[in-house]
C-alpha cells in the first residue's frame, strides 16, 4: 500500500473495532464473561493500533527538513512498531492476567444468550474487515502466498490489519468455545481458561508482527527484481560500462535510496562523466519511480580489486545475472514490501 493509495483496509477495520469493542462491553457488564472482557479490551487495543498506523502514515508524509534530510518515510515503521508494544502490553497481559483472575476466583457466565448473539455480531464485523484487508492486499501481493507477502512488504498496514484480523477471528472462536463450555459445565474457569488462550495469541501476533517491524527499522534493501531494474538503467548508457556494487535501502515504503560505484571509460573527461551519470539516474527514475535518492560513485573498473565477499559487489552480480525460468508449479518469489 503505497502513501498516495486510499488506506481502505485500515479505515474499515478501525470502524468495525469501534463497534464490535462497544458492543463487547456492552455484553460483558451483562454476561460478566471474562472472555467478552478479553476480547473487548483486544478490539480497543486493534482500534488504538488503527489509529496509530494512520497518524504514522501522515506524519510520513512531510517535507524534508534540514535534520531530517532524508524524508520522514521511516516514520510509518515507527508507528507500526508501536502497534506491535500496544498488541502485546494492552491485549496479551490484560487477556492473561484477567484469565488468570477467572480461574483462580471462577464465576458464572450470566445471561450466554446475550454473549452469543454479541459473538455472532462480532464475527460478522470482523470477518467484513478481514475481507477488506484480504481484497486490498490482492492488488499488491501478485502471486506470492500469504505468508511471503506479510514477510516481504514493505508497507507496514496491511501486514499489520491482516494479522489482527485473523487474531481477532480465532480470538471470537476461542471467546465462543469459552462461553459455551462455561455454559454447558457451570464451570467459569473455561471462562478463564478462553481468556488465557486470547492472550497467548495476541502475545504471538505481536511478536511476528515487531520481528518483521524491526528488520524494516533496521533497513531493507530492494527487491531482487527492484535492483535488476536499477543495474540494467544505470549500464544502459554508452559512458558507463558496469555497475561495479549497488546497494539500496528503503528510507520508507516509498522511498529508496540507491548507492552505486560505477565503471566509466579510462579517459573520459570530467563533463562528459557528470553527463552520464545524470543520466544514468534519470534512467533510474524512470525505472524504478520511488528511487527518489540517488548518488553515483564513477571508477575505473579493474576485477582483481573486488571483493567477492562484500554484500554490494554481490548484489550487483546477482542483479545482472539472467532470471532463471521459474517452474509455474514451484513458490513464487515474494514481492518486495510495499
Amino acid at each position: 500500500m503505497s502513501s498516495q493509495e486510499s488506506p481502505r483496509a485500515v479505515l474499515a477495520a478501525l470502524g468495525a473495532n469501534l463497534g464490535i469493542a462497544a458492543t463487547k462491553f456492552v455484553a460483558f457488564v451483562i454476561t460478566g464473561s471474562a472472555s467478552l472482557l478479553a476480547e473487548s479490551v483486544h478490539s480497543v487495543a486493534d482500534s488504538g493500533n488503527q489509529v496509530l498506523l494512520l497518524i504514522g502514515r501522515t506524519r510520513a508524509r512531510r517535507e524534508e527538513t534540514e535534520q531530517h534530510q532524508f524524508g520522514f518515510g521511516a516514520e510509518r515503521y515507527v508507528y507500526a512498531f508501536i502497534v506491535a508494544v500496544v498488541l502485546f502490553v494492552v491485549g496479551a497481559i490484560f487477556s492473561l492476567y484477567e484469565g488468570v483472575s477467572r480461574i483462580t476466583h471462577p464465576e458464572a457466565v450470566l445471561s450466554p444468550v446475550v454473549a452469543f448473539a454479541v459473538l455472532g455480531v462480532a464475527i460478522a464485523l470482523e470477518a467484513f474487515s478481514f475481507r477488506t484487508a484480504v481484497s486490498e492486499s490482492n492488488r499488491s501481493r501478485g502471486r506470492a502466498g500469504w505468508r511471503a507477502f506479510i514477510r516481504h512488504a514493505k508497507a507496514p498496514e496491511l501486514p499489520a490489519v491482516l494479522l489482527e484480523d485473523s487474531a481477532a477471528l480465532i480470538g471470537l472462536g476461542f471467546a465462543l468455545c469459552a462461553v459455551t463450555l462455561s455454559t454447558v459445565t457451570h464451570d467459569g474457569r473455561w471462562d478463564g481458561a478462553g481468556s488465557i488462550a486470547i492472550g497467548v495469541l495476541l502475545g504471538c501476533v505481536a511478536a511476528v508482527f515487531a520481528v518483521e517491524i524491526k528488520s524494516l527499522l533496521i533497513g531493507e534493501s530492494a527487491s531482487p527484481d527492484m535492483q535488476r531494474a536499477i543495474l540494467a538503467a544505470i549500464e544502459d548508457g554508452p559512458l558507463i560500462e558496469r555497475v561495479i556494487h549497488l546497494r539500496t535501502l528503503h528510507v520508507g515504503p516509498d522511498s529508496l535510496l540507491v548507492a552505486a560505484k560505477v565503471a566509466v571509460r579510462p579517459g573520459e573527461v570530467a563533463e562528459a562523466i557528470a553527463a552520464g551519470i545524470d543520466a544514468a539516474e534519470r534512467r533510474v527514475r524512470a525505472a524504478v519511480p520511488i528511487a527518489g535518492l540517488i548518488y553515483l560513485e564513477p571508477d575505473l573498473y579493474e576485477a582483481s580489486r573486488q571483493d567477492a565477499a562484500d554484500p554490494a559487489v554481490k548484489a550487483a552480480r546477482a542483479a545482472r545475472a539472467p532470471r532463471a525460468p521459474q517452474d509455474p508449479r514451484a513458490p513464487q518469489d515474494p514481492p518486495e514490501r510495499q
